[in-house]
């Protein structure tokens, strides 16, 4: 009988822990969706609250959003992706169109009502927009090229930045953040850029160390 290789052994664990984290992500993932996000999509004028003149843009960035990061964990999983091969590639179409409609929407809340907070908070909004689209794009241009490696490369760095809506709840909601930074003004800008910066320079720690 033959018997596993070390690699096999040590590769079984690591698969189970990458499907846990996956599994982890979504299900809070399908939390903060219902108990946060869900009420904009019911376009009620008291959800959107101050937005409500905005509320078209809003709900396309929401809805697009949602669909975005509820892809993702059936993107990263490898047994779906090599069983379901058509269905992988219909997703990932579905990805981009959904970060594109994210971008466009996120661009003009940017300059609308996110000038009217500040010129600080509008361009870190415009320029997490920018990061979406431009990691989502290279992704596409990747595999479109066949370059496989590249292709997961560029897409984790896309998932990161598409994170960057969850990360930023987490620290705005924060005591500790808000004790540090009461005002929205100044915790708002701040946290706009740590949200998908830090992760994806993080992101892109890992992908070059697991290269050598």
């Amino acid at each position: 009988m033959a018997q596993p290789n070390n690699l096999q052994v040590l590769q079984k664990p690591t698969s189970y822990l990458r499907l846990s984290i996956l599994l982890l992500l979504a299900l809070y993932i399908c939390k903060v969706t219902f108990q946060e996000i869900l009420p904009y999509l019911t376009l009620n004028k008291e959800s959107y609250g101050r937005f409500w003149d905005y509320k078209w843009p809003l709900f396309f960035h929401i809805s697009s959003g949602i669909t975005a990061m509820l892809i993702g964990p059936f993107q990263f999983w490898k047994k779906f992706r090599s069983r379901y091969i058509k269905a992988h590639r219909l997703l990932g179409r579905i990805y981009l169109i959904a970060i594109l409609i994210g971008t466009i929407s996120a661009t003009y809340l940017a300059w609308t009502s996110g000038y009217k907070i500040s010129f600080s908070w509008a361009f870190g909004l415009q320029c997490l927009a920018l990061a979406w689209i431009i990691t989502a794009s290279m992704a596409y241009v990747s595999v479109m090229r066949r370059r496989i490696t590249q292709h997961k490369e560029w897409m984790t760095r896309s998932y990161v930045v598409t994170l960057g809506f969850f990360f930023f709840r987490i620290l705005n909601n924060s005591v500790f953040v808000k004790s540090l930074m009461p005002e929205f003004k100044e915790r708002g800008v701040t946290i706009i850029w740590f949200c998908w910066a830090i992760p994806l320079l993080i992101t892109e720690i890992v992908i070059n160390w697991k290269k050598k």
